[in-house]
């Protein structure tokens, strides 16, 4: 593999594609595989480059001072002057002639760097600097102005384009044959950030590939079952296996009518036309899909509506007494729900696909995902299910198992412990709802696409092993004194601190990097434009995020004591979860970043636990 002979941060002189003008550009990445350079202009234009057109600054400088002591216009008009120095017409007229040969051949050369490059149409300004750079000969830095004007043809209207043009008296040339023959000689030459590229077939498969997959669809369900007969159970040690229920006793008609219900429910609170409406982050087509935040509203509404029914005498730890046919139940329409989502992603164009899910086999693109944001109308339902069904399920799935203490143990008032395990997760919903906005920078969003493994996961993983403590309370009640209970609060107070502050630090970096408030902020720039934080939180470890979730998690779980280890199953998993998504995030990162995120990586070594991983 031939070695790379610029630097990243170094300033060469850049060839703009289809034109003889050399600009100074910095080099930011390069690219092993292609063998490309991704530079940047001093207006922030980002182009790949060939190493043949790349060129040292010193290179240009020797030309300069070459071509300023005998120019070929200076020569010449020396040489008419030797010949006829009686005949001061003549020698003039010549110079007019050489002078306007000049001005057609640069105009010939302005003209040319107009041609259109799909799918961008690159238009040169006529310009006292582009004439001054003509033949490669570059001004200096402080009049160093590319000049030109980007225009996008699938995002520009037609008039604005045909305006343009008109404008500056620029057209493309007629004969289309010659104009293929310059395309396909300039066609490695691509912008990072205007080039619109169909999301190609994944071909690095997750989770142990299709073998991988197919052995989760079956694990996920049966350790759901596995945990939810353990917790009720006297003794519910690891040794101690459950009896397998008869199938009959796990589903129940009206509860699978019940789970609909809520559903539809939340689709309808989701459709209110409440709330402000933001755009996520942009897709490989370069559009940006519309969202509308009113998820907290949708969680006040759930509330009123809970109250009602709790004023009417409705029996809520209902829930309790049937909680496995629920679990049943949500696990039997997601999975109806992924086998729409799959049907329906097999007519979805090629640029809605997830770059994750499109690997061309059934199983892996059936369980990760296959169209990256399936919407029914404006009804978006992965960004849905994230959020509502699920989280907000798991908030009335605690209240019900506090109601079934009181009930189960003849309790005026919930126990401490419980009332801990509710407040500490009623804490961690409501701010993913107040900061629903964030949600659209996730992986999830932008990356995953909508498969079995996020519609199990939000239906079924969040409500029912979310709430894994607060069941466990219900058959087996521990205990606590005050001050434990405020060591406890401390401990969960130190995680969400760290979770809320780091997420706040990356979501306000990621949508206004230029905010004042971020001044204090260093990053490392990244060929993409966007940068790595390395201060802050992130200067600390690479997923302060991942930190503060744990510690929480393991808040979550000390109020059920040390009797048994089935409480704390849900900080083992999300340990497990965290490093399988960091060493995710890792991969994607380093793919994306390229050197930037290997300097980034030497700056913050530590990934999760400072001074540990």
């Amino acid at each position: 593999m031939p070695s790379r002979k610029y630097a990243d941060g170094e300033m060469v002189m850049g060839r703009w594609p289809g034109s003889v003008l050399y600009y100074e550009v910095q080099v930011a990445s390069y690219d092993d595989v292609t063998h490309l350079y991704t530079v940047k202009y001093k207006d922030g234009t980002e182009l790949a480059l060939k190493e043949s057109d790349i060129r040292s600054q010193s290179s240009f400088k020797h030309r300069k001072s070459q071509s300023s002591s005998s120019s070929p216009s200076r020569r010449s008009s020396s040489r008419s002057r030797s010949r006829s120095p009686g005949r001061p017409g003549k020698g003039r007229r010549r110079s007019a002639s050489q002078s306007r040969e000049q001005k057609n051949d640069k105009k010939k050369t302005i003209q040319e760097t107009s041609i259109a490059l799909p799918p961008v149409l690159v238009l040169f300004k006529p310009s006292e600097n582009n004439t001054k750079r003509y033949n490669g000969e570059p001004e200096s830095t402080e009049k160093n102005d590319t000049s030109c004007i980007v225009l996008e043809h699938k995002l520009k209207p037609d008039l604005e384009v045909k305006r343009v043009l008109e404008q500056y008296s620029l057209r493309s040339r007629k004969d289309e044959k010659k104009k293929e023959e310059i395309y396909s000689e300039k066609k490695v030459f691509t912008t990072v950030k205007t080039v619109e590229k169909a999301p190609s077939k994944t071909k690095e498969l997750e989770f142990g590939g299709r073998i991988g997959t197919f052995m989760l669809m079956l694990f996920l369900p049966a350790t759901v079952l596995y945990l939810l007969l353990m917790c009720k159970q006297d003794d519910p040690s690891l040794m101690n296996f459950p009896p397998l229920p008869a199938l009959e006793s796990l589903w129940e008609t009206r509860v699978f009518g019940i789970f609909l219900l809520w559903f539809l429910l939340q689709a309808v609170f989701y459709m209110l036309p409440i709330g402000k409406v933001v755009e996520g982050l942009p897709l490989s087509t370069g559009k940006k899909l519309q969202y509308r935040i009113n998820g907290f509203y949708a969680f006040i509404f759930t509330a009123t509506v809970v109250g009602i029914l709790l004023y009417f005498q409705f029996e809520l730890h209902y829930l309790y007494d049937h909680f496995m046919q629920f679990a049943v139940s949500a696990a039997a329409f997601s999975l109806a729900l992924s086998i729409y989502l799959y049907v329906r992603s097999l007519k979805a164009p090629e640029e809605e696909l997830a770059p994750g899910g499109n690997s061309g086999y059934f199983i892996y693109d059936f369980f990760t995902g296959h169209e990256l944001n399936p919407r029914i109308g404006s009804f978006d339902l992965k960004y849905f299910c994230e959020l509502r069904p699920g989280l907000i399920g798991w908030v009335v799935v605690n209240l019900a198992m506090l109601l079934a203490e009181m009930k189960i143990h003849n309790l005026s008032v919930p126990s401490l412990s419980m009332i801990l395990v509710n407040s500490f997760q009623l804490l961690y919903v409501v701010d993913a709802l107040w900061n629903e906005e964030a949600v659209l920078t996730t992986m999830d969003i932008t990356h995953d696409g909508f498969g079995f493994m996020l519609a199990f996961g939000d239906l079924v993983w969040v409500p029912f092993v979310y709430s894994l403590q607060a069941f466990y309370l219900v058959g087996h009640p521990t205990e606590i004194s005050w001050p434990v209970a405020a060591a406890i609060t401390i401990v969960n107070c130190v995680g969400y601190y760290i979770f809320r502050s780091a997420n706040s630090q990356k979501n306000n970096f990621r949508r206004n990097p230029a905010d004042p408030k971020l001044a204090n902020l260093k990053f490392i720039p990244t060929a993409t434009g966007k940068g790595l934080l390395v201060t802050g939180w992130w200067g600390f470890v690479r997923h302060p995020n991942y930190l503060g979730d744990i510690i929480m998690a393991l808040a979550w779980s000390l109020p059920c004591g040390f009797n048994h280890i089935l409480p704390y199953f849900y900080v083992i998993y999300f340990i497990c979860l965290l490093v399988h998504r960091e060493a995710r995030d890792e991969h994607h990162c380093k793919q994306k970043y390229g050197l930037a995120w290997e300097r980034y990586c030497q700056r913050v070594p530590y990934r999760i636990f400072p001074y540990i991983y």
